[in-house]
């Protein structure tokens, strides 16, 4: 007995690496996923940081600020001619990512507005409609603390053809932002581009989209304007 057990134990220590069970990967914690999460954009937000130092921005001036439905609207200063305006979008954002990086992009503009996009990718990566509001009104309640006097102008998340499955959500989100907007009207405002988004048969009109039916057209963006502009005043 005593030597089948020496045996066993011998070949088990001589078997070759690949042939011994595998050890399982690490699972990586939440706090983890979230880090290497904000980590993909710091290549963004120095970029924004190197412009700055470059070419300062005015202080007082209308921030736009979020995910790519900002960062496309490429035709934003000549959209508010009458507005100074920076923009400081980073596609695939959401709405924690706006807020974590409000030291960097936000409070050191003193911006008189902030018209804020996020919600959006939040959706489609699962998150739920009163997380994305936490965050808001987390986002909300920094700048009352640091910037009283700015008011932040949040943009109704989208209807678009790409994600159509989330409208029941997106439809939700917006309702709970709303609610709270209505709240402090004297700080906060809700632009409504949602409705008019959408067309006869209730569905997203496609003139609006690009290829892609998440992106917006020249057109989109002209729609936008509308609503937002009297906003900004």
């Amino acid at each position: 007995m005593k030597t089948r057990l020496a045996a066993a134990l011998l070949l088990s220590l001589t078997l070759p690496a690949c042939s011994r069970p595998p050890r399982p990967a690490p699972v990586a914690t939440p706090a983890a996923a979230t880090a290497n999460r904000f980590a993909q954009w710091e290549a963004d937000i120095r970029a924004f940081e190197d412009e700055d130092r470059r070419n300062p921005p005015p202080a007082g001036a209308v921030l736009f600020y979020g995910s790519s439905s900002i960062r496309f609207w490429e035709s934003v200063a000549q959209d508010f001619p009458d507005q100074r305006v920076i923009n400081r979008g980073f596609g695939g954002s959401q709405m924690d990512d706006a807020l974590h990086f409000m030291d960097r992009v936000v409070l050191p503009y003193r911006p008189r507005i902030i018209v804020l996009y996020e919600g959006d990718n939040d959706l489609a990566a699962g998150r739920t409609p009163a997380a994305i509001a936490a965050d808001y009104r987390a986002f909300v309640d920094t700048v009352r603390h640091r910037l009283p006097e700015t008011r932040v102008v949040f943009v109704a998340i989208k209807p678009s053809l790409a994600r159509w499955n989330l409208v029941d959500q997106i439809r939700e989100t917006n309702a709970l932002v709303q609610r709270y907007v209505e709240r402090d009207p004297a700080h906060l405002a809700y632009a409504d581009v949602f409705t008019p988004m959408l067309g006869a048969d209730g569905r997203p009109r496609p003139e609006l989209f690009r290829e892609d039916g998440l992106h917006m057209t020249p057109a989109g963006y002209a729609l936008w304007t509308g609503i937002v502009r009297p906003l900004v005043k």
